[in-house]
């Protein structure tokens, strides 16, 4: 049996901290390469939020000792919305029993409205 974590995003403009309304975010949970799965698409709010995910998370008790698996799930989120660069932001961490909250700061297009894309890459916590 597992546990489970949440995940509450936050999409807003990178140069005015604006809320970005209707932004279409999409999660998808790792697990591994035969495991992976979407678990949501929403649309942010006028606030630029989302409703709370609940993503299964591996069971604390089992990662206390070394060589155990990692606390914590990982996931990736894809924000889009017209007018500004796709973002993509790779390996989000979520523990058990914890709310996170990720910041999704899009950037304009630049004037041409050349597609670009913004990635992030989470490293892995050390523990």
């Amino acid at each position: 049996m597992s546990q489970t974590g949440t995940l509450v995003t936050r999409v807003f403009t990178s140069r005015g901290q604006l809320p970005v309304q209707d932004a279409f975010v999409s999660v998808v949970y790792h697990g591994d390469e035969a495991n992976q799965r979407l678990l949501s698409v929403q649309n942010s709010d006028r606030s630029g939020n989302t409703m709370p995910i609940t993503i299964d998370t591996p069971i604390l008790a089992d990662s206390q000792s070394p060589d155990q698996p990692t606390p914590f799930a990982l996931c990736d989120i894809r924000v889009e919305h017209r007018g500004y660069q796709l973002l993509i932001i790779r390996n989000v961490q979520i523990f058990p029993g914890i709310v996170s909250v990720q910041d999704l700061p899009l950037i304009p297009l630049s004037n041409d409205g050349t597609p670009e894309i913004s990635q992030v890459n989470i490293t892995p916590q050390d523990l």
